[in-house]
């Protein structure tokens, strides 16, 4: 049995959905990297007593680590360390050196508030600086310090915002105090592989038919996942069953060849971006109003290889920014191949671009016909050595979806095209 942990989300803009809990996730994924069992997350809102339940409820599972999330700040709903205390029963303690560090973390944020009385703000964070008695301090990366305080469990107190528990979290994990509660845990090895263009039904199949011919397949721990159209198989194992797993993998090889586009994990995002390298992209989007270009950026260093993007909404836009003929969108209508091969080769022209991508498609829920029902959408990948691939599919969901899909297939096209360019 590895070791276990669970995970206490606080806060109740989590809990009634305001804003949606990103530390749960990615603890889990931290955990799990570990080789720890994760038995429960669980949320609740700001209540001391609901706080407190949740830890009951997870010591009573005997896990070995509690992680909670959130409840650090100098309001009064922020409480999360005085209820950890409580539950641990330990003294909440000031500690000096603490309370100098947050003094001089807000003075220098104050300094940017001429006018604001400063005493005041210093004396709401001070209540930041009373830790548990024995606690380790984490140290802060905002104004709130994080928590360790050994014991059976061990509880680690994070702060709520990604960008300061995402770094804290590195540095718990570091401590004596969360290495001996995880003294028990299972090494595992993890790795995953992904798919496009496979319904989920033909993965299930290849998996009954792995799970009779593949000896030991019942030692693998499989997940599979269908996010943004792809599929993704994450599969954990003991280091001694990898030969197990590689069976597996030849199984999967062997059934969708086609269909594997990653085998060490890497996002269809991180291949475009090696596959552009050296080369100089543009977008011309209609349905998908800008949102493959935004997905282009997202990778630091994108600007070496992309020049920029158009959003054709409206025909007349389609056919003054990226050239398409009018009598073209009048003969086969906006949402057509012929008008998304024009509006990449606009796209070509318009930025000097050596690669270029288009998008056009109903995304509804209003728009569609008979010929083109809500879900069709059009695309064109164009080189300038005169490469054109141009398709049409129709797909399920809202309009959110149409939209997000459109450019996850957008992509596939783009890294087939480039990787046959090559």
């Amino acid at each position: 049995m590895s070791a276990r942990a669970g995970i206490v989300i606080t806060g109740t803009e989590v809990l009634t959905g305001r804003v949606a809990d990103l530390n749960g996730p990615y603890l889990a994924d931290r955990l799990l990297e570990l080789g720890v069992e994760l038995a429960h997350i669980t949320l609740c809102g700001d209540r001391p007593a609901d706080i407190e339940a949740q830890l009951r409820f997870l010591a009573d599972q005997d896990v070995d680590l509690i992680i909670t999330s959130g409840g650090l700040g100098p309001t009064a709903d922020d409480m999360t360390v005085e209820v950890v205390a409580r539950f641990c029963d330990r003294e909440l303690v000031l500690d000096a050196e603490l309370e100098t560090t947050i003094r001089r973390i807000v003075g220098n944020l104050m300094s940017r508030y001429p006018g604001v009385d400063a005493e005041a703000v210093h004396a709401a964070n001070r209540k930041q600086a009373l830790v548990p008695a024995g606690a380790t301090i984490l140290t802060p990366v905002g104004t709130a310090p994080g928590v360790v305080v050994p014991g059976h469990p061990t509880v680690v107190v994070l702060p709520g915002p990604p960008r300061e528990l995402q770094p804290m979290w590195q540095a718990a994990a570091a401590t004596d105090a969360v290495a001996d509660a995880l003294a028990g845990r299972t090494l595992y090895e993890q790795e995953t592989v992904r798919m496009f263009g496979l319904p989920e039904s033909g993965l299930a199949e290849t998996l009954r038919e792995a799970q009779r011919d593949v000896d030991g397949f019942d030692r693998l721990e499989i997940t599979t996942c269908l996010r943004r159209g792809e599929l993704e198989i994450v599969t954990r194992f003991e280091p001694q069953d990898a030969p197990v797993y590689d069976a597996l993998l030849a199984t999967l090889s062997d059934r969708h060849a086609q269909e594997i586009f990653s085998t060490d994990g890497a996002l269809v995002d991180d291949q475009v971006a090696a596959l552009l390298t050296g080369r100089a992209i543009a977008t011309a989007e209609s349905c998908t109003g800008g949102l493959l270009a935004a997905r282009l950026t997202e990778r630091p260093g994108s600007s070496a290889y992309v020049c920029g993007g158009v959003v054709a909404y409206a025909n007349s836009a389609k056919a003054e920014v990226l050239g398409v003929d009018p009598e073209l969108i009048e003969a086969h209508g906006a949402v057509s191949e012929p008008v998304a091969e024009a509006m990449a080769r606009g796209a070509l022209a318009r930025f000097g671009a050596d690669t270029a991508v288009a998008i056009t498609g109903v995304a509804g829920p209003g728009g569609g016909t008979e010929a083109k029902p809500v879900g069709t959408v059009c695309f064109s990948v164009a080189l300038a050595g005169g490469t054109v691939v141009t398709r049409t599919t129709t797909m399920p969901g809202g309009r959110s979806d149409v939209r997000d899909r459109s450019t996850t297939i957008a992509m596939h096209m783009l890294r087939r095209v480039l990787s046959a360019s090559r």
